[in-house]
């Protein structure tokens, strides 16, 4: 452990003691905001110095490179082809940053969130601490929250960035105590219902040699909508744009004039290439989504926006309400990426000088796994993989060929298919709750069922592990009554409301058909005609059984129909019901094929 590393531990440690741990809140009223100094070297000659910032965002604790279509990145050739490139784990995470922090001496890395949760077997098992200590070993300095840091709720998020052995499952090694982040999480919108206050530290300071950067760190305004109600309650989350504005009045009113937003939310670049030049002659805007809208209101007192949560990959420019530009950067995800971006310091006026964007300048970088893998890593990756063992090599079941989820760009998944089948089998049984039709949405798919082995295992082999990492969420099943009327209407909130932008399309059980008319606008998008069970068009009137998670049960991804269910029935996990299909239906004689994907026509 580095001596910065053993200096904020032991800082922590006795704030947390000081505070009791009662709350997550308690320990934000302890530590005093921008109490960071991670550097006491004699200053640099020269009135400007370049800080390199590194970044990285939606790991989702995945330390192993991530599988199948999920583990590569689109790379565009200069005669305008693309090329895909295998690239994440934090092996080659960790050597990536190392290298590149060689010859900068004022180098921070910071984190757009979400970087537990929604996490592979080998760190969702233990409740991501593996992956919080992964990126302790990764030198992570600062991290906003995302919407999947609050899966497991506040308390849990107090538990990761503070220590200590988790309430039920205890400490996972004899004599072992976790310790939880050397990095502060920063959640300046998301405040306690009853206090008012930040659940977490709002912004910190990055100081070194005199040079100071602050930090905001928000989540997206609609974390409620895609997360479980019990993650989020007691919890409110407010407007991006007016938290960012607020806390960098409050920084530059303490001199900090160098200011950099770390923001769960994101956009969808022109292009899908991770080396796309989003500012090209002829781009167009280059990028469009929620993060246009926020980064042209945030105070040009804000130099740079690190931003996440849709996975893309882009180094755009955005102008500031002043017309200035400003470096706008995601990463993709996984780890698969980091950007590495250069900051102007002025040591007399203490800002970033951005007279041009050539001032702050950006780049992607992929994580190529032909580079040497950091040893530190390997050993803490084979350290977990030993405690997992006994429940990630379990077999499940067995596939014939890739059965894509995460992967497909496909509106209506294979992967998609087999999990909504799963579920409405297993929920199908009078007495398991009668249903007749089962919706998946699609953001829980977190992976694909990969055939080639990994490991000791043979090919097509499904391993316990592995279909932990398609549905990571052990999310309770849910059966209700739902008229027609209602049914008709969740599919029309697919392409409606606050998914017409960007459609999300629900994954339905074999029987279920219908027709999205996409040259259409909002709910006249679904074909109310062509909406069949088993044959026979949907009747408004009548009552239906339908399975989901409890997520959607609750309203969430912009389902509000679907949280008007009644005569709610709780089954078994998604998991469970998902394990206990893959065995039923699939042998290594008999292995389960891709099922098909023809229960959604799509009108272009």
């Amino acid at each position: 452990m580095s001596a910065t590393s053993q200096k904020n531990r032991a800082s922590r440690r006795v704030l947390a003691a000081a505070a009791g741990l009662a709350t997550v809140a308690a320990l934000v009223a302890a530590i005093p905001a921008g109490a960071d100094d991670r550097g006491t070297d004699r200053h640099a000659p020269g009135r400007t110095v370049d800080v390199q910032l590194l970044s990285f965002n939606d790991l989702h604790g995945n330390l192993e490179p991530p599988a199948g279509s999920a583990g590569s990145v689109t790379e565009k050739q200069a005669d305008g082809t693309t090329k895909t490139i295998p690239a994440g784990g934090v092996e080659y995470l960790a050597t990536a940053l190392r290298t590149a922090r060689q010859g900068h001496p004022y180098s921070v890395t910071a984190a757009g969130g979400d970087m537990v949760g929604a996490s592979p077997l080998l760190s969702g098992l233990f409740h991501d601490e593996p992956a919080i200590e992964a990126l302790n070993g990764l030198g992570l300095d600062v991290s906003a929250v995302g919407n999947h840091e609050f899966d497991e709720g506040a308390t849990e998020l107090g538990r990761l960035q503070n220590g200590g052995c988790h309430p039920v499952d205890g400490c996972y090694e004899a004599g072992k105590t976790f310790e939880g982040a050397d990095f502060p999480y920063l959640a300046a919108n998301v405040t306690d219902e009853k206090t008012g206050k930040p659940v977490l530290r709002p912004y910190t300071v990055w100081k070194k040699n005199g040079v100071k950067i602050g930090f905001i760190g928000v989540t997206l305004e609609g974390t409620p909508d895609i997360v479980t109600a019990n993650g989020v309650k007691g919890l409110e989350f407010h407007d991006e744009t007016a938290t960012v504005n607020k806390y960098a009045e409050e920084l530059d009113r303490q001199g900090v004039r160098s200011i950099v937003a770390l923001i769960h939310e994101g956009g969808a670049p022109a292009s899908t290439a991770y080396n796309y030049d989003c500012d090209s002659p002829g781009a167009g805007d280059g990028i469009s989504g929620p993060i246009v809208d926020i980064a042209k209101g945030i105070t040009p007192k804000v130099d740079a926006l690190v931003t996440g949560h849709t996975h893309q990959a882009y180094v755009c420019t955005v102008p500031d309400p002043a017309g200035k530009p400003r470096m706008v950067t995601s990463a993709s995800s996984f780890g698969k990426v980091y950007t590495d971006t250069t900051l102007t310091y002025d040591r007399r006026t203490k800002d970033i000088v951005r007279t041009s964007v050539k001032s702050v300048t950006s780049e992607n970088h992929v994580v190529h796994r032909d580079q040497a893998r950091a040893t530190d890593m390997t050993a803490l990756i084979a350290r977990w993989n030993t405690l997992a063992a006994p429940v990630a090599g379990r077999p499940q079941g067995f596939i014939s060929a890739d059965i894509n989820g995460r992967g497909s760009t496909a509106p209506e998944k294979p992967l998609g298919n087999l999990i909504a089948d799963a579920q409405l089998e297993g929920l199908a049984p009078a007495d398991k709750g009668g249903a007749q039709v089962a919706f998946m949405n699609p953001g829980g798919i977190r992976s694909d069922l990969v055939y080639a082995a990994s490991g000791s295992e043979g090919d097509g082999v499904v391993t316990y592990g592995e279909a932990f990492t398609v549905q990571p969420f052990t999310n309770m099943m849910n059966v209700v009554d739902l008229t027609g009327a209602r049914l008709i209407a969740a599919l029309q909130q697919q392409v409606s409301g606050s998914n017409e932008a960007s459609p999300k399309i629900l994954q339905v059980s074999q029987g279920l058909t219908y027709t999205l008319d996409m040259t259409k606008s909002g709910a006249a998008r679904l074909v109310v005609g062509s909406v069949r069970l088993n044959g026979v068009a949907i009747d408004p009137a009548a009552s239906y059984r339908v399975a989901m998670n409890e997520f959607l049960a609750g309203g969430g991804d912009g389902f509000p129909a679907l949280g008007q269910g009644t005569n709610k029935l709780v089954g078994a996990s998604d998991l469970d019901l998902f394990n206990a299909y893959l065995a039923a239906h699939s042998s290594p004689a008999a292995p389960l094929a891709p099922p098909a994907t023809n229960r959604i026509t799509i009108i272009k």
